[in-house]
């Protein structure tokens, strides 16, 4: 997944707060770290995006 498939389906869940969001919440599957702190520190944005899902109890289809 790309950054830009990342912010593109994070702001379809969230609108205009996903940036907001992403630096604010923290997530205990990206250990402790906001989304956009995991992103900054070069994890995967795949697996972020899998930590996401589950954190928003997203439907499958949006996995």
């Amino acid at each position: 997944m790309r950054y830009t498939e990342f912010w593109s389906r994070l702001e379809d869940v969230l609108g205009i707060r996903a940036r907001s969001w992403a630096q604010d919440h923290v997530l205990t599957a990206l250990e402790g770290r906001t989304v956009q702190g995991a992103l900054d520190e070069g994890e995967d944005p795949q697996r972020v995006w899998r930590a996401v899902h589950a954190e928003l109890e997203l439907p499958e289809r949006d996995r």
